[in-house]
């Protein structure tokens, strides 16, 4: 679990395609972007990264009726 600038050192000029991990909730990530996995296929290097940890973010919808200004 290199750090994602580490990893992207290592991997060159490959072509990358790069997935981010995150919660199915609205979150800030927090700490270091860790590279999770590294894939190679058809021509390009997929790279799936997620952040040490996660914190929740609070909002209110805009789309329900008396919600936002």
């Amino acid at each position: 679990m290199l750090p994602e600038v580490e990893a992207r050192a290592l991997l060159g000029d490959r072509r990358l395609a790069f997935r981010l991990l995150r919660p199915p909730y609205p979150a800030l990530g927090l700490g270091t972007l860790r590279v999770l996995r590294v894939c190679d296929g058809d021509g390009v290097t997929q790279v799936v990264a997620g952040y040490d940890g996660y914190e929740r973010l609070e909002y209110e919808r805009r789309d329900r009726p008396g919600a936002g200004s």
